[in-house]
């Protein structure tokens, strides 16, 4: 393949053609490597949840539009009688704070960098501010409105709203100090590839303050014979393997490839194995010979990059999917209270153990979580481990237990982990056991790339089982199959994408003939 040909296939719309090219050949083995000293030691340090910057961008947009709402309101009542010229006044509030949004989008300041100045993020408020009102006071006299609104309210709004705005700048740049200091705020970066392209990267980032990029490591696929231990000083922690496990025992929000785009083999040999990561990898382009048009890159402060892949899910779309789970979920819990009870007390009249059935699986970034069921087999025969998976008519599973297993009721409990715990989804990948197999063979072992459908939390139901892949797994197609569905779940997830899964769910439940 020639160097013109990488582009498309690099491309962040064409990321599902990348993938498949990476199933080719793709393995992830089952045993962890070691890690080094150093790795060790940076991937066991405690890490704070991290903050999306346009997440907080987004949260100070809506709560500096209402601040300026209720300050308009708290000086229209400390100043004017209320009676029915309040709609009047409410409508002007609500237009100077769409306009001052818009004015303090204009002049930049909704940027992690500028709440993060002291000084020039208030001049540019100041200006915008004073610009606000001073549209709002010629449209006014050319509307012939002055007489409408009072001159002590609209200069009292224009001095206390000032005043607020500055005042909530002023909390928002001592919080966002202290989330960076912490590392909230920063895009944990890992650099692969060392030698002179990956010094060029390094030295870059680092002079630029406000890229919002923390630098935690190098890692190059060479031995200690083809490249340096040490890259613009930075350590060496390991090979592109190491980095796998590295990513799963600590927070890497982006992997740089300092190689040149000529070295495709080697860039695809990589991400074959970084693809079932959930980060973002970028392929620094600030030395290629070969240049495209504008366009066709992104920038990292000022480093510019070709898109390769994105986390599946980011920024608002965690905030939608966090909402969905928790509003629709809690509704699920409250209507299904009525039905656990009924499956509790059978169970307990059925069968002498526990009322739930807690076992380990795989999460979110291969994370192991524990996931609440109702025990549907004899609490002697419980098999927390899934070495041998449910099949046809297996003694070990109780008369009421097998009623549950049939309809999937056996998970209702797994709402808890929904609505509660934070560790499941309603839709997404469902979990499997630690040594669950498939033809005698652990999942990973049977399915290449099988850990790419951890990039996501996994959910109650999904893609795979509405589309008749759930139940028993015995035979590595089963495997193959249900993997399959759920990375193009991954690949193409959206809110309606849920709601129609959802909505699916209970006539994919009727189809028993997988479920034992």
């Amino acid at each position: 393949m020639s160097d013109t040909d990488l582009r498309p296939s690099l491309s962040a719309t064409s990321a599902a053609a990348v993938i498949d090219r990476l199933r080719a050949g793709s393995h992830t083995a089952a045993t962890a490597p070691s890690l080094s000293p150093e790795a060790r030691a940076l991937a066991d340090r405690p890490m704070p949840a991290p903050i999306s910057p346009i997440v907080l961008a987004g949260f100070v947009r809506i709560a500096e539009f209402a601040l300026v709402v209720v300050v308009g309101l708290a000086m229209y009542a400390a100043y004017l009688p209320i009676d029915e010229d309040i709609w009047r006044y409410l409508v002007a509030i609500v237009a100077i704070a769409t306009l001052s949004t818009l004015a303090f989008q204009t002049a930049d300041i909704y940027q992690v960098q500028a709440f993060r100045g002291y000084e020039k993020q208030y001049m540019r408020l100041a200006s915008a501010w004073s610009v606000v009102f001073l549209i709002v006071i010629g449209a006014s006299f050319f509307a012939k409105a002055g007489d409408m609104f009072s001159r002590v309210w609209l200069g009292t709004f224009y001095v206390s709203g000032l005043a607020a705005l500055v005042l909530s700048r002023n909390m928002l740049f001592y919080l966002v100090r202290r989330w960076t200091r912490e590392g909230r705020l920063t895009r944990r970066t890992v650099i692969v590839g060392g030698g002179g392209p990956g010094a060029g990267v390094i030295e870059e980032l680092r002079r630029q303050k406000d890229s919002g990029v923390e630098i935690v490591g190098l890692f190059d696929d060479r031995g200690d014979d083809r490249s340096s231990s040490d890259c613009a000083g930075e350590r060496k922690l390991g090979t592109v393997d190491d980095l796998v496990e590295f990513g799963r025992r600590t927070r890497v929000d982006l992997v740089i490839f300092s190689l040149p785009i000529s070295a495709e083999g080697r860039i695809l040999q990589m991400l074959k194995k970084l693809w079932v990561l959930p980060v973002d990898i970028r392929l620094a382009a600030h030395t290629n010979k070969l240049q495209f048009r504008p366009r066709s890159y992104s920038y990292i402060g000022k480093v510019p990059v070709l898109d390769v892949f994105d986390r599946p899910i980011a920024d608002w779309d965690v905030v939608m999917k966090w909402l969905f789970d928790k509003v629709i979920g809690g509704l699920l819990l409250i209507a299904a209270l009525p039905l656990l009870a009924v499956i509790a007390i059978a169970i307990k009249l059925d069968s002498r153990g526990p009322l739930l059935f807690k076992q380990k699986r795989y999460g979110f970034n291969n994370d192991l979580i524990e996931v609440y069921k109702f025990r549907s087999m004899r609490a002697e025969a419980a098999d927390a481990q899934a070495n041998k998976l449910v099949t046809k008519d297996d003694p070990r599973v109780t008369r009421v237990g097998r009623i549950i297993r049939k309809a999937s009721l056996d998970e209702l409990p797994q709402l808890f982990n929904v609505v509660f715990k934070g560790n499941l989804s309603l839709v997404g990948p469902r979990p499997h056991a630690v040594n669950a197999k498939a033809e005698a063979r652990l999942y990973a072992e049977a399915v290449d790339g099988y850990f790419a459908r951890h990039r996501v939390k996994p959910g109650i139901t999904g893609w795979a089982q509405i589309n008749g892949w759930r139940g028993e797994t015995d035979t590595q197609e089963k495997i193959q199959r249900r993997v399959e569905h759920d990375l193009y779940y991954i690949e193409n997830w959206s809110v309606l994408f849920d709601l129609y899964i959802m909505a699916s769910t209970p006539l994919a439940l009727l189809k028993t003939e997988n479920a034992y």
